[in-house]
């Protein structure tokens, strides 16, 4: 079942109250997503961003860079800015900055990457290169990919990051059975990002990895939040509850991003998507209400084994 059959069912929120509502209205900007602080540095982040693995790795497709242009621009439009990349995404560094040059957005948006590679030199050269493809001379955030060599890179980007060519540090990974590696790494280096799989189905983050970056103050990005599409195969025959609308959810996508942004300790959410409907509806999960802890134990109910 594609997603696309469950946003033509149930439609996408159109909701205008954000959770912080009162900000948003002084700013005039009812329709955008809440943001969450960077514990580092006291600035506001969007809690909804997009991911590019898979979904910006088309190369010189036209008809499909044209497709991620409506993407971004619905992103800026909704009020939120964090665009998340790699190496090892083909070419989706490269679109990302294509686009971003091409619709004058750098200003407006918060760019991610990450370094995946061995070796300190081998390392300065990716993170150079990367930021050379995205048209971000300083790199909003920078991650060492999956803990590959991360004594080696840690240094060098903090190193990179007193020179002014990147503004914050991170460690990614996207399977639950590193998370043991991932809190060593975290406690060594602490540092400003955390990237994690987080979802429904998949929280066990939520035994040490999440409580320690909220110890540590430190910012976190949630990846394989729809778990690449095993979410929406399992829901393929389920109607949405109907008291899912107590937190201005109206379909299943929203309801899964909506758990997570639930939690205080995550920072943005970053499903990766290339259709524009798909944008929308994740935009619509940060806005409204979201499940208190009593709507969020009946979520998990929905999905008990």
């Amino acid at each position: 079942m594609k997603r696309r059959n469950f946003l033509l069912a149930s439609g996408v929120a159109s909701t205008s109250l954000g959770w912080n509502s009162r900000l948003n209205a002084e700013k005039g900007m009812e329709r955008r997503v809440f943001e969450r602080i960077i514990p580092v540095s006291g600035e506001q982040l969007p809690c909804i961003g997009v991911g590019t693995s898979r979904t910006f790795d088309v190369g010189g497709d036209l008809r499909a860079k044209n497709n991620l242009r409506h993407v971004l621009k619905a992103l800026v439009d909704g009020g939120g800015s964090v665009v998340d990349s790699s190496p090892m995404y083909g070419s989706s560094e490269s679109v990302v900055g294509d686009l971003s040059r091409e619709m004058n957005l750098r200003d407006q948006l918060f760019m991610a990457t990450k370094v995946w590679t061995t070796g300190k030199k081998a390392g300065f050269t990716q993170m150079e290169t990367s930021s050379v493809k995205m048209d971000a001379p300083v790199m909003d955030l920078m991650q060492v990919h999956n803990l590959l060599d991360t004594q080696t890179h840690m240094k060098s980007m903090l190193d990179l990051k007193e020179q002014g060519k990147i503004r914050y540090t991170g460690l990614s990974h996207y399977r639950s059975n590193a998370h043991s590696e991932l809190e060593t790494m975290i406690r060594k280096h602490s540092p400003d990002f955390i990237q994690i799989n987080y979802s429904i189905l998949e929280d066990e983050a939520d035994q040490r990895i999440l409580p320690l970056a909220q110890d540590m103050g430190i910012a976190v990005l949630v990846n394989r939040p729809f778990m690449r599409g095993k979410l929406f195969e399992l829901t393929r025959q389920r109607e949405l509850p109907k008291w899912s609308q107590e937190f201005d959810c109206e379909t299943w996508g929203q309801l899964f991003l909506k758990y997570i942004i639930a939690n205080e300790a995550v920072t943005c959410v970053i499903p990766g998507t290339s259709k524009l409907k798909h944008m929308h509806d994740n935009l619509a999960a940060g806005r409204g209400t979201l499940p208190d802890s009593s709507q969020l134990a009946a979520i998990k109910k929905l999905f008990k084994v």
